[in-house]
């Protein structure tokens, strides 16, 4: 084989291979981003689809973490509504509402993206599959072994090794997409920021 002939095979085998290689990259890059990012915080979009594909429902606001199992979901828009986590308890608050429901850890986080991003073990509760680059995302399945979970399919998409998306699909075949914007890792956050006392006059409904 000549040297041209020789180089255009080599370029065609690199071109074929690196699809698979950067799908290897994107389960490394989860892999990566739960042994070293310890905290984190960052804006998020969340479109919620129904069943049908059609009826959707757009929310916004900020999303932090820290291990081991703290969280904070704080909505902000189209109306206010916090989900927050101690790794005792998890906390949701219906402002509206001025309602709060409390439930035990265990019984929320399963195979969930809070479970994975904040303290998941994720080699014991996932599975990880390589999924085809899309929307300029490197995308994972992460696909969770508990059979009777709520939660169907989760993906989780990076842009490099930064934290971008996750899409779940759960049990009643409702999909939902967070996306994040200026994902900051490793931030220090106060840890009052995963506290909750419920405001005065609040019906609080412990489940």
């Amino acid at each position: 084989m000549t040297a041209v002939l020789r180089t255009g095979a080599l370029a065609l085998a690199l071109a074929l291979l690196s699809p698979v290689l950067a799908r290897a990259d994107a389960v490394e890059s989860l892999r990566s981003f739960v042994q070293t990012v310890q905290s984190g915080r960052s804006p998020f979009t969340q479109v919620v689809t129904a069943p049908d594909g059609v009826k959707k429902k757009t929310t916004s606001g900020e999303f932090e973490f820290q291990r081991p199992n703290r969280f904070r979901f704080e909505y902000t828009k189209p109306y206010e509504q916090q989900i927050v986590s101690d790794g005792q308890k998890v906390w949701l608050f219906d402002v509206d509402l001025n309602q709060v429901t409390v439930r035990a850890f265990d019984q929320v986080l399963g195979s969930t993206p809070a479970a994975l991003l904040a303290g998941g073990n994720l080699e014991r509760d996932f599975t990880l599959q390589a999924d085809a680059d899309a929307g300029g995302l490197q995308w994972v399945q992460a696909q969770p072994k508990a059979k009777e979970g709520q939660i169907r399919q989760l993906r989780v998409g990076f842009r490099g090794k930064e934290l971008a998306a996750i899409e779940l699909v759960d049990a009643l075949g409702q999909r939902s997409r967070l996306d994040f914007s200026r994902f900051e890792p490793n931030v220090t956050l106060a840890a009052t920021r995963f506290k909750f006392t419920a405001p005065a006059g609040a019906d609080v409904l412990q489940q």
